[in-house]
């Protein structure tokens, strides 16, 4: 709580300013008011010309067009503080710096991929800047309970490095026990590096426990620190990896915090997804790990060598590993997702815990779900955050009218994100249905493609959409119960 209020007195001076002024003008040009005001909306009226002229995502503008339409003046400042891409220089600078060395050139599509997919994979990769890569051996976990013992003991065999990267950490059993492992590891002389976002960990972990990790040899950074007001504040580290050795790696919607294995109840049962990667796969998860460590915790190292992984004579499909970036012009997991869903033919079944989509998102599940695909949304039944699940709800009409098929798990609440689509493609990661996450945070995704581990994430859905109440059009209450076909 000390280091919350730390941080809002921080940004008091800078709101104490902005009042202060305003007041000054009210008092000092009151006389003047409307030609003020009549040049306050021309000025308005060009900035609104700017906007719809920006390529970006068409909600995105909407919003911004609406309150800097009704407050103009603290409307404009708001957008060119935190809304306008622009202010992500600080970050792209640091970014640019180190990616020319580390980011792996695109690969090629899968063998045996229609055209039409392979055009996909190409056009990820090109957004991306990731390689294509055989899966040797991939484990999908439908709870972090699953996951965790199998973190901790893979933890234990660690020789060279340990990577870890959150977007929440938080003191309990779950990361108690990671720091244990972490100091023997250390002290044994293995490299040992936590990178945690700042605003993410805000009230749960702070400088005084990074302080305690240096102490005990653990290299430790906050991304992006919140010290000030500033342009950078929108942009997250909203990413999850486990690397050890660059021989096994972790990801998932699963934060290192105790709710995620069901230690805490929060919100009832928490239904997250863990993702274990082995094989030449994982090579892509060191480097996402080095880039940002590189760029933002001011200790630069040099990329690890990879582990020498024998390539598969018959792999298990095949993985692209990639991050999302909201430096990037063009947003991968959206395009993404907009792509699978007009190539489904069958099915297409996603889970989120939020729900606030783009309006090109939101046309490919329209379309996909009125062309015949059976589109399956499954969501929390006890939300986290209720404004965000009434915003989220609010998305359901459209959607419903036009067939998608939306579930809410009643046990508690869902965290995971994945999606499964015509036993074909299929992804597993941090990135949620909602605008923060496919535009504004830095998030990472595996899509897979013709790898076993797809029956094993379809299984799970349709096992979790039993736990459900299916969502109908015009009802206020969940009083339906919907059965998996």
């Amino acid at each position: 709580m000390r280091r919350i209020l730390t941080r809002v007195l921080v940004a008091v001076p800078a709101v104490a300013l902005q009042v202060v002024w305003l007041l000054l003008l009210a008092n000092w040009l009151a006389p003047w008011a409307a030609v003020i005001n009549l040049m306050l909306s021309v000025l308005a009226l060009l900035f609104v010309l700017y906007l719809i002229t920006k390529l970006e995502e068409p909600t995105y503008k909407i919003l911004w067009l609406l309150v800097i339409l009704t407050f103009p003046l603290p409307g404009a400042f708001l957008y060119l503080m935190f809304g306008d891409k622009r202010t992500t220089r600080p970050l792209r600078k640091k970014l640019e710096a180190v990616q020319a060395a580390e980011t792996p050139a695109p690969g090629t599509a899968p063998p045996q991929a229609g055209p039409r997919l392979a055009q996909t994979f190409a056009y990820i990769e090109g957004i991306a800047g990731a390689a294509l890569q055989p899966n040797a051996e991939a484990k999908f976990y439908p709870l972090g309970d699953d996951v965790y013992p199998v973190m901790l003991r893979e933890l234990e065999q660690a020789e060279h490095y340990i990577f870890i990267e959150y977007f929440i950490i938080d003191r309990g059993v779950l990361w108690d026990s990671f720091v244990e492992i972490l100091r023997r590891k250390a002290a044994q002389g293995v490299d040992v590096r936590v990178l945690y976002d700042d605003l993410g960990s805000i009230s749960t972990y702070n400088g005084g426990d990074a302080w305690k990790l240096q102490q005990a040899g653990i290299h430790c950074a906050a991304f992006n620190p919140l010290l000030f007001l500033k342009g950078t504040l929108n942009y997250r580290d909203h990413r999850k990896m486990t690397i050890i050795d660059g021989r096994v790696a972790f990801t998932g919607g699963i934060n290192l915090a105790d709710e995620y294995i069901n230690r805490v109840v929060k919100y009832g049962h928490w239904k997250d997804y863990g993702l274990m990667l082995k094989g030449p796969a994982v090579e892509n998860y060191t480097r996402m790990f080095t880039e940002f460590w590189n760029a933002f915790s001011g200790d630069p190292q040099p990329v690890p060598k990879p582990w020498p992984h024998p390539r598969p004579e018959v792999p298990d499909g095949w993985v692209l590993s990639y991050y999302d970036s909201p430096l990037r012009s063009q947003a991968a997991s959206n395009e993404l997702y907009i792509e699978l869903l007009s190539q489904a033919e069958r099915y297409a079944y996603f889970i989120t815990p939020y729900l606030m989509l783009g309006s090109s998102l939101m046309e490919a599940f329209v379309r996909a779900a009125k062309r015949g695909v059976d589109v399956r949304i499954l969501m929390p039944g006890i939300p986290d955050k209720k404004l965000v699940f009434r915003m989220s709800q609010s998305f359901y009409p459209p959607l419903l009218e036009a067939g998608v098929k939306i579930y809410e798990y009643i046990p508690g609440f869902v965290h995971a994100k994945g999606c499964v689509i015509d036993d074909v493609v299929g992804t597993v990661g941090t990135v949620n249905l909602d605008y923060r996450s496919l535009f504004l945070h830095f998030e990472n995704n595996a899509l897979f493609y013709k790898a076993s581990l797809l029956d094993d994430i379809k299984a799970d859905f349709l096992a979790t959409q039993e736990q459900c109440l299916e969502r109908k059009l015009g009802e206020n209450v969940r009083t339906t119960p919907c059965a998996a076909s």
